[in-house]
């Protein structure tokens, strides 16, 4: 039974980093805050605490300066060093060729949160959380979800003219979307340390299991290493020594030896993604496509479905603006998309196709143009 009615144009359902930054570009761009809730089953003391860290596009950036939640604690990425083990090529892209102060940067997830938290909390935004949404309804003119509040067991219903869900939560906990491919790999994520840093450089290294990580943050690096389920099994299992040796001879000598590893956590990695939207309805960011990791545009593939979602709900909080940000969104959606899953395929085994990415990587450092290209996808997306 619910006990209270609550009443919003657009409910946001996920407070994550892609939730939050819409509700504050909504406000920015004029929608009233009280006609606006946030859901989220944890609380954003909890979400504050999360120490995984992610990598920021320099786009995704200037969208977090629009809204008020820049600067955050982040190390700048001024290269990015790509080989493939054991080939020859490689291409290095920097920051100066694009006169830029940087290509990207690393943060911590809880301390991105809690900055966008901090702007929703000024806006005077409603954050219902910690809160489960137990159902949701879709009516010819309006949404209703129930919601229970997780620490008083309390029901509410929420009607709202627009649902957002943006939450996505990892690839083997959702449901099947209409794209949907397991890679066979999986993730292992770790912060590491060696003797001879390169500062600010972040390395893509790709092997015969899957793509190789290292993301500059402090004086140390956060590591993304994708390998196949058994092998993920295997290195959680060795002690440190052990690991930090296997780690090594994955990805070479580049930064020196491997001198420290945090604790090891593992992501089984796959795509899932689903472009449509209903009347009233509509997804963004992890909520609408997963993606593998190898070239980490999924928060900043869903920073831009919130720039583009925001400036049409700000014109108007109707069906018809969510079927227009479907059009809109569809070119770069489909091209990281393809991109993702086409790179995760080759490097998910040890296909022949791998051995031509050595002489694209050096044409590619060859050819200016051919690194722009690159780069402007990475830091900006299809626009």
């Amino acid at each position: 039974m619910t006990d209270s009615i609550l009443d919003a144009d657009i409910a946001i359902c996920g407070a994550g980093p892609a939730g939050m930054a819409l509700a504050a570009l909504l406000v920015k761009r004029g929608v009233p805050a009280a006609r606006i809730a946030l859901v989220d089953a944890k609380s954003l003391a909890q979400a504050g605490k999360d120490p995984r860290s992610i990598a920021l596009s320099y786009g995704s950036r200037q969208i977090l300066e629009e809204i008020g939640a820049w600067p955050v604690a982040a190390t700048a990425i001024h290269q990015i060093h790509v080989s493939r083990r054991g080939q020859f090529g490689r291409s290095l892209i920097d920051r100066d060729e694009h006169k830029l102060p940087a290509l990207g940067y690393v943060t911590r997830y809880g301390d991105l949160v809690t900055a966008l938290g901090a702007v929703c909390e000024r806006a005077g935004i409603a954050m219902l959380r910690p809160a489960r949404v137990e159902a949701l309804d879709e009516l010819s003119d309006a949404v209703v979800l129930t919601i229970t509040d997780s620490a008083t067991g309390e029901a509410k219903s929420l009607k709202a003219s627009i649902v957002v869900q943006a939450e996505g939560g990892l690839f083997n906990d959702q449901e099947s979307r209409s794209q949907r491919r397991d890679y066979g790999q999986t993730a292992i994520i770790a912060q590491v340390r060696s003797t001879r840093p390169t500062g600010h450089r972040a390395f893509e290294r790709f092997t015969g299991q899957g793509p190789l990580a290292l993301l500059p943050q402090g004086d140390e690096y956060s590591l993304v290493w994708c390998v196949r389920p058994d092998v993920a099994d295997a290195l959680r299992a060795l002690d440190d020594q052990a690991f930090l040796a296997a780690l090594g001879e994955a990805f070479g000598e580049r930064v020196g030896r491997f001198t420290y590893a945090s604790p090891r956590l593992a992501f089984p990695l796959g795509l899932n993604a689903d472009p449509r939207a209903t009347a009233r309805t509509v997804a963004i960011g992890n909520a609408a496509q997963t993606l593998h990791p190898v070239a980490g545009q999924g928060l900043n593939l869903g920073l831009r479905d919130v720039t583009v979602l925001a400036r049409l709900l700000a014109q108007g909080a109707k069906p018809e603006k969510l079927a227009e940000f479907t059009a809109l969104r569809r070119q770069d959606r489909t091209t990281t998309v393809r991109l993702t899953d086409t790179m995760a395929r080759i490097f998910a085994n040890d296909s022949p196709a791998q051995a031509l990415l050595g002489l694209s990587l050096a044409a590619i450092d060859m050819v200016g143009p051919a690194r722009g290209v690159l780069a402007e996808l990475m830091m900006y997306g299809r626009r």
